[in-house]
């Protein structure tokens, strides 16, 4: 099961009882903060990280041409060993 940004807002909107008209902008501004910072830990649910990839050659497998492939920042997400024993 996928969530989409609405499915998101509707869930925070209904099940933390807030207004339809901030839920959308509470998920804005939670979003805006981890866009804004390298490392954000949550307590009992995980850390968000910011990261670079290293510039690399990539190739393509049906020429075999290669092609440099520039560093690029990924954020990525660790989940605690409670959210780990829940979904285990």
């Amino acid at each position: 099961m996928s969530l989409g940004k609405k499915d998101i807002v509707n869930n925070i909107s209904t099940k933390a009882l807030f207004d339809s008209k901030i839920s959308p902008i509470f998920f804005e501004k939670f979003l805006s903060i981890i866009k804004t910072n390298k490392n954000i830990k949550i307590n009992k649910f995980g850390i968000f990280r910011e990261h670079e990839t290293k510039p690399r050659i990539g190739r393509n497998p049906l020429t075999k041409e290669q092609h440099p492939i520039p560093k690029i920042k990924k954020l990525s997400f660790r989940a605690s060993n409670k959210v780990k024993s829940i979904l285990n």
